[in-house]
């Protein structure tokens, strides 16, 4: 099925919606699914598997039971791809889905089957500094100062990480008379001041906030503001620099295991409940920027305009993002071995 339109897209949910008397008769069998998502997601699909759960059993008369599996992107896709039985994955960017379909569980055509390119809410990249913000940083540039202590996690195993690299490459490029040659050495001078890649974003948060290593973490807009919440008496501050990315997280059924398990109708029914006023308000909830303006309204002031630069715009797509920047031997590979 393929959508053109939000709008269009929620008349086709409202259209199911209406006819599930006709297929449903009465209780259904037990059904479980498996959502293989990224780090910092667990709060967000807490709340989304519940809110999903009481939804599909008053329309389908089902129990549903659906589990969870949470890490850095890049290994979260390899672990479908080596055979996690995931019905869905949701994960931080589109690469790590091309991926999964590179390897025949997921259509071609994945991101075509849902609005938005498949990506229900989206989110950006900012910086964590102590109270007071003791170093001062208010933008990219100053995070190539000398004696700056970073934390960010690591580009080859988690897609937080791949969207923090290409946020600060991005400004870079920005800049007046700059070039790759200029970006490249910007990016060198950054993770030189880079002391901890941890896995997964959610493990760059940790060593942040509550190990209280280093001076600035760049991080995931939603997984900032969760720390800030569970930091004591204020203890962390949030910057947003002149220029940042849009982060676009997508999601997809695994067509190979439901369709062998049988549960193609209820996970295609959960990825669509995302894009619904209920789940675009948890997705606010829970500081990822919702698609639907009223969702964002129910929280004034949460979501603030910052210029956003795109993967399409500057990187020509993820696919070539990430064979330039992140395969074996690419640019971060370079700058990192070699400027360390």
């Amino acid at each position: 099925m393929k959508m053109t339109s939000l709008a269009g897209f929620r008349r086709g949910v409202a259209v199911v919606a209406a006819c599930a008397a006709l297929w449903t008769t009465g209780a259904q069998a037990d059904t479980t699914l498996l959502n293989v998502s990224y780090d910092p997601t667990r709060e967000l699909y807490s709340d989304i598997n519940a809110a999903f759960i009481a939804h599909w059993k008053a329309e389908s008369g089902e129990t549903l039971t659906i589990n969870q599996s949470h890490g850095g992107s890049g290994r979260q896709a390899r672990s479908v791809i080596d055979g996690q039985p995931a019905d869905i994955v949701t994960l931080a960017l589109a690469y790590d889905i091309d991926a999964i379909a590179d390897s025949g569980q997921i259509a071609p055509n994945w991101q075509q089957r849902l609005p938005d390119n498949s990506t229900p809410y989206t989110s950006t990249i900012v910086f964590v500094v102590r109270k007071g913000n003791p170093k001062g940083i208010k933008d990219w540039n100053d995070l190539v100062k000398p004696g700056l202590d970073i934390i960010t996690p690591n580009p080859k195993t988690s897609g937080g990480a791949r969207w923090n690299y290409l946020a600060a490459y991005g400004y870079a490029l920005s800049q007046p008379g700059a070039d790759d040659k200029a970006a490249q050495q910007f990016i060198r001078k950054l993770y030189k001041n880079v002391s901890v890649l941890d896995s997964g974003a959610r493990g760059a948060t940790i060593s942040f906030s509550q190990r209280g290593l280093g001076d600035v973490l760049i991080s995931w807009e939603n997984d900032a503001y969760l720390a800030q919440q569970e930091a004591a008496a204020d203890h962390l501050e949030i910057i947003y620099p002149s220029v940042s990315i849009r982060a676009e997280p997508p999601v997809s059924v695994v067509d190979a295991v439901v369709d062998r398990r049988g549960t193609r109708k209820v996970a295609e029914a959960y990825l669509q409940f995302l894009y619904t006023p209920e789940a675009q308000k948890i997705a606010a909830k829970w500081f990822y920027r919702p698609r639907l303006p009223e969702a964002a309204a129910a929280y004034p002031g949460r979501f603030p305009d910052v210029k956003l630069l795109t993967v399409d715009e500057v990187f020509g797509g993820w696919r070539h993002a990430q064979q330039v920047h992140f395969a074996d031997k690419g640019v971060f590979d370079q700058i990192y071995d070699g400027g360390k």
